[in-house]
């Protein structure tokens, strides 16, 4: 409902209001004066006939003719004439009625019905003599009675009632048309009114519509009126402007925000070449925990490809480069597939670690799983390598697992996100043990705790690696085993018990049971050939089984 009908029904009911308790007014003013001059001219002609009637009986009883019906029948007509005589307009009437109801006199002729004799009938009964309103010969009267005991009359002196009140009529019509003009005049008024008082809010509101359909914060409303509108035009405008201001900032900060955006992007995309996503993640979540380092227990991995000096030499430079391009391709892709960050690359070897940044339950199994498919990946490089007529690539792949200190080390001009720790340094010298052992994979004893159960794992040797005093299991592992590679494997284990337990001889019987369930194994080959030597020449009281290395 728009404010200009609400206006029109709040103000209107007023005026007609107004309107119509002034026609009221008007006409009950007029019926109550038009009734008491009614009264008057009726109480009047009754009080005259009244007085005729008893002087014309006076007469006949002063002259003692009171009992002479002749001369009473000649009062009575005498009355009547007087009667007739006073009458002053056509709808005027005179009767004279007795007590039982019946019509004795009237000055004109006049048909009264049952019904209407019945209402005279009470009246004469209850003896009225004040203003009454019967109905008479089928009209409406205004009648005024008295009882004349000597003839036996009940008189009514009566007049048309629209003789009376046709005023009445005429002013509540004239009431009735001055009622509808003002209802007319008052809805013209109103409408213009409305429209000129609410033209200021249909501006504002069809503005506020042009605004929100055309996103155009310059359109204004012009003021109009030195009035609460005008204010409340002015305060639009004002209100507008501000908004305006506030949207030119923020799309001057959206920018700058897309700006910003695009920009770290940038940033990511240069730098995930070489610093791991995770890592430039925290650095824009927190920047300042970067620059911390912390202790953590990751899985290190180290990849070397064997022979390396002799296949460069072998290779034109931009071949050796397109070749090592797409080896470290294949395997970066393993390692950030199981999570794995690429730390460095060391010449042609690769070194890099699990569990950092982010933590994982599964960063040893992600690490040995990525050792694997690097080694199983590798046929498919070599078989292009071959199609190339090009060398084909050895790797050999060393994990520890332990706790290194890990975060961004170096200068402000420098910085690199890098692990280092002893274990570090013990996963590069398993990596060196892949040559000696003729494995491609090797793990460490720490990392062969925490996959055990869920990767086949061959103990190889027990050693203690250059630098170190204290002796470690070396394992390898794989994806699946044969059902004769898992039967040799168990025998393999149960030698090495035997082996540790110094029964040379009951170990070199299994050893060489491996040798025929694999053949050209380099590892059983070795232990059978270490436990021949022992056979012969038992190690002392101080061999616990651990082999010296002193090369990398």
């Amino acid at each position: 409902m728009s404010i200009r009908v609400k206006i029109i029904l709040i103000v209107l009911p007023l005026l007609l209001t107004t309107v119509v308790l002034a026609g009221i007014s008007s006409f009950f003013s007029a019926t109550t004066g038009i009734t008491r001059i009614t009264k008057e001219f009726l109480d009047f002609k009754a009080s005259e006939l009244e007085k005729r009637a008893e002087s014309q009986w006076s007469l006949i009883v002063e002259q003692g003719f009171a009992d002479k019906p002749q001369f009473v029948a000649a009062a009575k007509e005498a009355v009547e004439d007087y009667a007739r005589s006073i009458v002053r307009s056509e709808t005027e009437l005179i009767l004279a009625l007795s007590p039982a109801g019946e019509l004795l006199m009237s000055t004109k002729d006049v048909e009264i019905a049952a019904s209407e004799m019945a209402q005279l009938s009470e009246l004469i009964e209850e003896g009225k003599n004040e203003l009454v309103t019967p109905v008479v010969g089928g009209v409406e009267r205004v009648a005024r009675g008295f009882y004349f005991e000597p003839f036996g009359w009940y008189i009514l002196i009566t007049e048309e009632r629209d003789t009376y009140y046709s005023e009445v009529n005429q002013i509540t019509l004239q009431t009735g048309i001055i009622l509808g003009v003002s209802v007319l005049a008052s809805l013209i008024l109103l409408l213009l009114f409305a429209r000129y008082l609410t033209r200021p809010l249909v501006k504002v509101v069809s503005t506020m519509r042009d605004i929100i359909s055309y996103n155009d914060l310059s359109e204004r409303v012009l003021v109009e009126y030195h009035d609460e509108i005008g204010q409340l035009a002015h305060t639009f405008n004002i209100m507008v402007g501000e908004l305006e201001k506030a949207y030119n900032q923020i799309k001057s900060y959206a920018f700058k925000a897309v700006l910003a955006q695009k920009k770290e992007q940038k940033i990511r995309n240069i730098f995930q070449k070489y610093v791991p996503r995770d890592v430039i993640d925290q650095f824009f979540k927190n920047p300042e925990s970067m620059l911390v380092g912390e202790n953590r227990v990751l899985a290190i991995l180290f990849s070397d490809i064997r022979s390396f000096t002799t296949i460069s030499e072998s290779m034109m430079p931009d071949d050796l480069v397109n070749s090592l391009n797409r080896y470290f391709s294949i395997m970066v892709d393993i390692i950030m597939n199981r999570n794995g960050v690429v730390d460095k690359y060391i010449g042609d070897a690769i070194m890099a670690f699990f569990g950092a940044p982010v933590k994982r339950e599964d960063d040893a199994l992600q690490a040995v799983t990525s050792g694997i498919e690097m080694i199983s990946a590798l046929d498919g490089f070599n078989a292009r390598q071959r199609e190339l007529e090009k060398p084909e690539f050895h790797i050999g792949v060393g994990i520890n697992y332990g706790v290194v200190t890990v975060g961004n080390i170096g200068t402000e001009r420098k910085m690199d996100y890098t692990i280092i720790g002893d274990p570090v340094n013990v996963g590069s010298r398993l990596e060196g043990l892949t040559k000696k052992y003729k494995q491609p994979l090797i793990i460490s004893e720490s990392l062969h705790r925490k996959v055990k159960d869920t990767v086949p794992c061959r103990l190889l040797d027990r050693v203690a690696v250059k630098g170190k005093t204290m002796g470690v299991g070396i394992y390898t592992a794989a994806k699946a085993l044969s059902a004769t590679e898992k039967k040799a494997w168990d025998l393999h284990h149960k030698a090495f018990e035997l082996y540790y337990k110094k029964d040379f001889k009951q170990a070199l019987q299994l050893f060489g049971q491996v040798q025929q369930l694999l053949r050209k194994d380099s590892v059983s080959d070795m232990l059978v050939e270490r436990c021949r030597r022992y056979v012969a020449n038992a190690p002392g009281e101080g061999w616990d089984g651990v082999e010296i290395m002193t090369e990398k």
